[in-house]
């Protein structure tokens, strides 16, 4: 069995799939979870400064007149919206090309994902691919917004079409990576991510988020699921 399989179905085998969730905060696991986004975080920032400058200077190659950052509106614990910061991989006006796109949803539920978004530039592609798009996020993490592990922060127009149980995925901080992105990503529908978000909080704990660490680092070495 793959080693995301094993993630994945290992913690749902061990709790059968809730209605509403009992959730409590683990205040020790809390602390020592924040003390690691902050060390993970800074040490990631400092070490990939320069992978960040060649990023920066390729986005403006390819679009000079365009900025190298996207930020976008997400929601993050208990409802609580911020912005959150990517390397930009669309073209400008992304945003409002989105509506005529819509119709072509290849996700059911309240998630867009396209695989072949028009939208997406060269060089996006590739940093989509490798996830490197996502690096930014280690500010947020920093200031508190996210963390590393957890579900990953939702669109306010996607929690608008949430259910009660949808809603539950906002219990804790959102992460720059989860289950969802080592159990099959894009490949999963919108209601098994959902539940893999679900089976995290229920069972999270410092060892499974090392375990997600390690297999999302593996991941950045390019997966078919991300685009």
């Amino acid at each position: 069995m793959a080693e995301s399989s094993y993630i994945s179905s290992s913690v749902a085998q061990h709790k059968p799939k809730p209605q509403n969730i009992v959730f409590e905060e683990k205040r020790t696991y809390a602390i020592v979870k924040r003390g690691i986004d902050i060390f993970g975080a800074f040490f990631g920032l400092i070490c990939m400064s320069w992978l960040f400058l060649i990023v920066a200077i390729l986005i403006k190659i390819e679009d000079p007149k365009g900025p190298v950052f996207f930020k976008q509106i997400r929601v993050g614990k208990n409802g609580k919206e911020f912005y959150m910061f990517k390397f930009r991989s669309m073209v400008t006006d992304a945003e409002d090309r989105l509506k005529d796109l819509l119709k072509y949803n290849e996700i059911d539920g309240a998630m867009f994902k396209l695989k072949d978004d028009p939208r997406v530039t060269k060089i996006g592609k590739f940093i989509r691919k490798t996830s490197i798009d996502e690096l930014p996020q280690l500010w947020n993490v920093l200031k508190g917004d996210m963390s590393l592990v957890g579900p990953r922060p939702p669109l306010p127009r996607e929690v608008k079409e949430y259910t009660n149980y949808d809603m539950q995925r906002l219990l804790v901080t959102p992460g720059c990576t989860g289950l969802w992105q080592v159990s099959g990503r894009n490949s999963l529908s919108f209601d098994e991510m959902v539940q893999l978000d679900i089976n995290y909080i229920i069972n999270r704990g410092l060892l499974l988020d090392i375990l997600i660490i390690f297999k999302t680092i593996r991941l950045l070495f390019g997966s078919s699921n991300a685009y």
